[in-house]
């Protein structure tokens, strides 16, 4: 109980705080270190970073599975033991248990405990008659569902380190129209685990032949997304025939054990670059990232080709663009009236040299703002129109708007067995706290011509709750009209043995 109350605390800071290696926000810990210039090095420090890979999780881990396993096994032992053995003989007087009674049966001696006997085999006893005494137990389920609870945690622990050790996560934004194939170069984020083999994904590619978003339109719920639905032309690496397949949020498409998740969307306004000379350096829809609801989203299109002097822009795009008091700002998140914003920079990118950088930025250490009439130069696009750069450096066309999706591809071999394991731990716990375990006893008084005296007794083995009505139960098939009660209260009982 220790090591699973220190495991779900050292769970907590890998729940609130960013972690490397995520493929659904991969640059959530770079952003938290810009953000937190003092206190990141410090929990970078004591791997707080990367919690579930830091050897002090996995110390809790592995001592929590070892206590675990320390623990059910003897256990399992002891109940089969158990199980197969005898129901203990009665105990020598029955004044302290918790149920008593005594009958007179009209039966004799064997005939009666036969009986008796026979209708608790039939409720589920296990029974074993010895002379003058029937002993019988029930409830082992009990105990069965206890160590089902124990050793289903097991399992799934087990599960989740099989994911940890041989899955992997990465993620990939494709414009309608690109295409993807499952190998490590074509991700934009790849989290391999310790013993991935990175060399043998499992084969397959497909392409983004178009992307649905829908959005309410009425006042009171304007922009609420209602469906999001990519269409993909998937190929097997099998030689057979391509398909269309549809992948929804909920609904990856699978590929032996290898889904991949609709997990967001976008814009792609395709523009058209030409350089100083009036050659075309760049054509295509460029991914912006969304950063608001209404899918207001920021982006750079980059032309390192250009002549005389390379250019790059940098701006928004608005799908439905609007003036308020405070400027252009997207008025719902479908592209009703799509505009692009830009910015314009010439000199050297820094793509052919140096630190790889990200797409979605531009390194401005070597740039220089264009101006015009000692302004920063910046035009607002509509679809069809063009920006001229001044002095002739260039131009870009703003041809149409493209979308694009998000896929979070990912392997997880030990998730079928942490989901069975996750069921059999709560049909065990669920066992184990509707079962009652209890035993039973009936032994012969006296006997005569008249009949047969027999008293008996029950003990639950459980703390919740009693047993009441037992004994009525088991004697039921035995007993006549001179059944006579010995129940007393337990404050009697404790007195002495009744007297008749």
């Amino acid at each position: 109980m220790i090591l699973l109350g220190l495991l779900a605390l050292a769970a907590v800071p890998g729940s609130l705080l960013p972690q490397r290696n995520v493929a659904s926000d991969p640059n959530a810990v770079l952003q938290f270190t810009q953000d937190n210039p003092t206190l990141a090095p410090w929990l970078d420090r004591l791997g707080l970073f990367e919690v579930y890979a830091s050897p002090w999780f996995a110390a809790i881990y592995i001592l929590l599975l070892v206590s675990m396993t320390g623990c059910v096994i003897p256990r399992c032992l002891r109940l089969w033991r158990a199980v197969r053995a005898d129901p203990p003989p009665a105990p020598s007087s029955f004044v302290r248990l918790s149920e008593r009674r005594e009958v007179h049966a009209a039966q004799c001696p064997s005939e009666a405990l036969r009986a008796i006997a026979a209708d608790l085999k039939s409720r589920g006893f296990r029974v074993r008659t010895t002379g003058g005494e029937v002993r019988a137990e029930r409830g082992y389920a009990r105990e069965l569902g206890n160590l089902l609870f124990h050793l289903s945690l097991l399992v799934l622990l087990a599960g989740i380190a099989l994911g940890r050790l041989f899955g992997f996560e990465g993620r990939v934004a494709l414009v309608e129209g690109a295409g993807f194939s499952n190998v490590v170069s074509q991700y934009d984020e790849f989290s391999p685990r310790a013993l991935t083999d990175v060399e043998g994904l499992e084969p397959f590619s497909f392409t983004l032949n178009d992307f649905e978003a829908s959005f309410e339109t009425a006042d009171e719920k304007r922009g609420e997304p209602r469906q999001f639905r990519a269409e993909l032309e998937y190929r097997p690496d099998d030689g057979s025939t391509s398909k269309a397949v549809e992948v929804e949020p909920n609904h990856p498409l699978d590929v032996n054990e290898t889904k991949v998740f609709l997990t967001g969307h976008g814009y792609a306004p395709k523009v058209t670059v030409r350089d100083g000379r009036g050659d075309v350096v760049f054509t295509g829809p460029v991914i912006f990232l969304p950063n608001d609801a209404s899918y207001a989203s920021d982006g750079v299109v980059k032309a390192p080709d250009a002549r005389p002097t390379e250019l790059g822009f940098e701006g928004f795009f608005l799908p439905t663009a609007a003036v308020g008091d405070r400027g252009p700002y997207s008025a719902f998140p479908d592209a009703l009236n799509p505009q692009l914003f830009l910015t314009a920079f010439t000199g050297d990118l820094g793509m052919s040299d140096g630190p790889p950088q990200s797409v979605y930025t531009l390194v401005k250490d070597d740039l220089q703002q264009v101006r015009a009439d000692g302004r920063p130069f910046a035009k607002a696009l509509s679809v069809g129109d063009t920006m001229r750069l001044p002095n002739g450096e260039g131009s870009l066309t703003f041809d149409g708007v493209a979308r694009f999706a998000n896929f979070q591809i990912a392997y997880d071999p030990g998730k079928e067995v942490s989901l069975v394991a996750a069921a059999l731990l709560l049909l065990g716990v669920t066992t184990s706290l509707l079962i009652r375990r209890r035993r039973v006893w009936v032994r012969v008084v006296a006997s005569g011509p008249d009949g047969t005296r027999l008293e008996a007794g029950a003990l639950p083995l459980t703390r919740r709750g009693g047993i009441t009505g037992e004994i009525d139960a088991v004697l039921t098939a035995v007993s006549d009209e001179r059944e006579k009660s010995s129940d007393r209260p337990d404050t009697e009982r404790a007195a002495g043995p009744e007297k008749e």
